[in-house]
């Protein structure tokens, strides 16, 4: 299981890498596996506060 920050990391790279494809469609895609990444991030902070 990844922590927060790895999911964090993984997202930025991610976005960075839809910054610069020019394709929408791939930008479209880098975006969407980002939010799922930062959803997970949200969700293993959430484990942590319990």
């Amino acid at each position: 299981m990844p922590t927060v920050d790895q999911a964090i990391a993984n997202a930025a790279r991610l976005l960075e890498r839809a910054e610069i494809d020019p394709n929408p469609q791939q930008m479209a895609t880098y975006d969407a596996i980002a939010a799922s990444w930062i959803q997970l991030a949200s969700l293993l902070m959430e484990k942590e506060r319990v």
